[in-house]
């Protein structure tokens, strides 16, 4: 294996942090807009960007498992574990991994024959604990307690399990499983949620009230089976067939005591009124949707429009908006800002099979794009985003799956790219999304397109896991630099989550602790916020409070707090200012 590495980077302009964003709830059905570019006085983009060819991670030697050539920048791979022998094929599409969730010290990683269950209590050292071999086609996984949930939705899924295919339409499965996974070395089913259509993805949806009941949006747009085979199914416009199953997203109640008794309670026809975007039509399904409960919002990306829903009643979500682009090919996923002022949406150009990322194809297309949620809920378009280095003909690559690094006081993702590997940008700025590292391996083969690459890449308890489609599960880890500080870093180890299905956004909350203030102070001096000797100062202070203890440590934190609070109007990132004085404070309140 030959591995390259690189620490350079463009410089990042210093972005701003986004107020609390305080979501005005309304009722009605906003009208959807056709956007192209970003509006309102932003900056318009440089369309005519292509791939460039000037970037370490072009021309890597191509190779199978981890074999391949790999290039880093700011980060680097902590292990590697191959996938085991049951799925241990990159022939068609029939065995390749998907998407991952994550509880205590297990990843659950699925694939779509199965799925696999990972201890990941030493992130060096990842260990297989259960393999379930289980056809469905893509696969995708979520974990709540002890229920884990997967999608079902090729025509080969079987209610029993079996890889023998289906010839009886009574055998088929389209929907939802759900394992109980409490034995994680021998999971059980326990109910096969049909539904007309399948689920390509589905969204665990908490009930704001009620902590023993889940509901689960199914995504999706496949067209339905026969009423031969599950009652009720029918196709068809909503015109033509008031009770058809296209144009929807069905909804599933799960009591968490009796899991068995989940079932399909509802369904939304969240794109009534939307209108047909070129060739590509309205949505009849959506391909994800992102739940963010505790702003009880959820994102579809809805084929050819994301759409935003009020789901304060998880059984009647309301449309707040939608809006299409003419340069998304397919929305494809979403992530919310911490403060839910803003949400990045992917375009799946290609569909995650073809080389999308290649010399000349074009930055704006099939890469993210950032919009703004103001407060009443409405969308405003800003920049585009892409992984920017040109991949080869025979290395799938488009924009994927990805979630937040909970680095406090800016916006960063972590994001897959399948055979484009799995970089780290900030977004901070909506009009100047920056990236700041990045992993990459050749692909798995150099004469024919065999896919693979990274499926979604994800920060959980201080590293980052990535589902390789042919490859296994990599494991990553930051390491400092100009764009990231050490104690920015460190200030993100520092959320910890017992679970996390990133389809479901947890909200990010920092401990009062020394990194976080030191965070909020590096990311000061970076954007020249305070005077370069005000900030030596800051510091100073800071590590003789830190060395202090007691009554000492209380009145020198709570003077620096004081003297921090009486500045911040006048400092050039007030906003930081503000929020260091606020962690200093409560660590002060934290020696009474």
């Amino acid at each position: 294996m030959t591995v390259r590495t690189s620490t350079s980077c463009p410089d990042r302009k210093s972005g701003r942090i986004a107020g609390i964003f305080h979501l005005a709830l309304t009722t009605g059905v906003l009208a959807a807009a056709l956007l192209g570019q970003p509006t309102e006085g932003h900056t318009q983009q440089d369309l005519s960007a292509t791939a460039t060819m000037d970037d370490p991670r072009v021309g890597l030697r191509a190779g199978a498992g981890n074999s391949a050539e790999q290039v880093f920048m700011n980060m680097r791979l902590t292990s590697w574990a191959p996938k085991p022998a049951e799925f241990d094929s990159i022939a068609g599409l029939a065995f390749i991994n998907s998407d991952l969730a994550f509880r205590d010290n297990f990843v659950y990683q699925g694939n779509f024959s199965g799925f696999m269950i990972w201890d990941i209590a030493d992130p060096t050292r990842p260990e297989l604990v259960s393999t379930v071999v289980c056809p469905t086609d893509q696969g995708d996984p979520s974990i709540w307690g002890d229920l884990l949930f997967v999608s079902a939705e090729s025509r080969r899924s079987r209610i029993d399990c079996g890889s023998q295919g289906v010839e009886d339409g009574a055998d088929r499965m389209l929907g939802v499983r759900i394992f109980d996974v409490s034995d994680p070395v021998s999971p059980r089913l326990v109910k096969n949620v049909q539904t007309c259509r399948g689920s390509h993805t589905h969204t665990i949806v908490p009930h704001p009230s009620d902590d023993r009941v889940i509901y689960i949006y199914v995504g999706g747009s496949s067209l339905p089976r026969d009423a031969a085979e599950m009652a009720g199914c029918s196709a068809g416009s909503v015109a033509e067939n008031p009770n058809t199953a296209q144009f929807r997203v069905d909804i599933i109640r799960v009591p968490l005591d009796e899991p068995e008794a989940s079932e399909v309670v509802a369904y939304s026809r969240m794109f009534e009124g939307l209108a047909p975007v070129g060739t590509r039509g309205g949505p009849s399904g959506c391909h994800d949707l992102t739940a963010y409960p505790h702003y009880n919002l959820v994102a579809g990306a809805c084929g050819s429009y994301g759409i935003l829903l009020d789901a304060s009643d998880p059984e009647n979500p309301v449309r707040l908006d939608a809006l299409s682009d003419e340069n998304f090919s397919l929305w494809h996923t979403a992530v919310f800002s911490n403060d839910a002022g803003m949400v990045v949406f992917t375009d799946e150009w290609g569909g995650g099979t073809r080389p999308r990322c290649r010399a000349e194809d074009p930055l704006h297309l099939g890469g993210n794009v950032h919009l703004i949620i103001d407060e009443n809920g409405r969308f405003h378009q800003r920049s585009y985003f892409k992984m920017p280095a040109a991949q080869t003909e025979t290395e799938n690559c488009v924009s994927h799956n990805g979630g937040l690094i909970p680095v406090p006081g800016r916006e960063i993702k972590v994001q897959g790219w399948y055979q484009g590997g799995v970089n780290v940008y900030d977004f901070s700025d909506p009009d100047d999304p920056v990236e700041i590292a990045y992993f990459d391996r050749g692909p798995v083969d150099d004469e024919v397109l065999v896919v693979g690459g990274s499926w979604g890449a994800y920060w959980y308890n201080g590293y980052i896991y990535s589902s390789e489609l042919a490859r296994g599960l990599d494991v990553l880890e930051l390491t400092p630099s100009e764009h990231l500080s050490e104690n920015e870093i460190e200030a993100a180890k520092l959320v910890t989550m017992e679970t996390y299905n990133p389809q479901s956004q947890p909200k990010l909350v920092w401990p009062a602790a020394f990194p976080v203030a030191r965070a909020y102070l590096d990311q000061i001096v970076r954007g020249n916020g305070l005077p370069s000797a005000r900030t030596s100062a800051i510091g100073s202070a800071l590590d003789a409070a830190e060395a202090a203890s007691g009554a000492d440590r209380r009145d020198r934190l709570a003077q620096l707090a004081t003297e921090l609070e009486a500045e911040a109007a006048g400092a050039a990132d007030s906003e930081r200012v503000r929020l260091m004085a606020g962690v200093i404070r409560d660590l002060a309140s934290a020696e009474q």
